[in-house]
């Protein structure tokens, strides 16, 4: 591992190679050590910035390996499992240089906090699961299909609602990095709680989003599943579950499974947020955030 000469932890971006592979990273805010990992996979970082919580907080921002101006994989676009990502998380911890952090992971970040939480807890001061499930595959789907379901129902009548639902449909054809973006973008009214009333506060979100596509494959191109369910009881640092009330994708049912797994796990719900809380509740979520990890930083110490 090499990584950049600078302070690891001083404002701006930085770098971490691992295997011949660049990662880069960059930091905003001061106080404890936080890490936020984006979700996706693929999407880019800087949906995922959080000011609220940078005036309390020092925010470490990955782009995950195959995403933004990080390196791809030389199996791009497979290849992107938890263990690999959980290899970079874990170099970047060491790289920061401080004892313990707290990560924090969006949606699939979640999925890659979580493990690299069971797996390599030793420098782990806590975890914040946001907007993440136990379990991806059929059952997730499923859930999925329904939530999408229920958000057309309420919007029936909404003349953009073709358009959302089209792009749902676009997902299994999805082969490069423009097609990856135009999804993640067409998405994206259904994903927060009130896209369309709030459209004009939302749609730069909407257009800055991008995304580069990474396929779900491993190595061998099988499949990726996660299912940690009967795992998660080992789970042995601090953990803050987050989800918001109408999260499509990652909602209450599963929010509510990873705290009855979690031992001593504490529950979130923003009853007025869909997938992105840190953007439609952002004075809710920095507050439970900040409280969580100055609390826990001082009994891990």
């Amino acid at each position: 591992m090499t990584t950049s000469l600078t302070n690891p932890l001083a404002v701006g971006t930085h770098t971490v190679e691992v295997d011949g592979v660049v990662q880069r990273y960059h930091v905003h805010g001061t106080g404890p050590v936080y890490v936020a990992h984006s979700g996706g996979p693929g999407i880019f970082w800087e949906y995922l910035r959080m000011p609220a919580l940078e005036r309390h907080l020092t925010v470490v921002y990955p782009d995950p390996v195959g995403t933004g101006a990080s390196d791809r994989l030389p199996s791009h676009p497979h290849g992107y499992t938890r263990p690999r990502y959980s290899q970079f998380l874990g170099a970047l911890v060491e790289h920061l240089g401080v004892p313990a952090v707290h990560l924090l992971g969006h949606s699939h970040g979640g999925f890659v906090v979580q493990y690299h939480a069971l797996h390599c807890p030793e420098r782990v001061a806590g975890v914040i699961l946001y907007d993440s499930a136990p379990v991806t595959g059929p059952e997730h789907a499923a859930e999925a299909v329904l939530q999408v379901q229920s958000f057309a129902a309420r919007h029936a009548d909404n003349p953009e609602l073709p358009e959302v639902l089209a792009a749902f449909q676009a997902i299994p054809t999805i082969s490069d990095d423009a097609q990856m973006t135009a999804v993640a973008r067409g998405l994206m009214p259904s994903y927060l709680a009130d896209y369309w009333g709030r459209e004009e506060e939302f749609a730069p979100l909407r257009a800055s989003l991008r995304a580069a596509h990474i396929s779900g494959l491993d190595e061998n191109l099988s499949p990726h599943v996660v299912d940690d369910r009967a795992d998660l009881g080992s789970l042995t640092v601090p953990t803050l579950v987050v989800v918001g009330r109408h999260d499509v994708i990652c909602g209450v049912r599963w929010a509510e499974e990873l705290h009855r797994l979690i031992p001593g796990s504490e529950l979130l719900i923003l009853e007025n947020s869909g997938h992105f809380g840190h953007i439609e509740e952002p004075a809710a979520f920095s507050q439970a955030v900040t409280r969580f990890v100055t609390t826990t930083a001082r009994t891990t110490q």
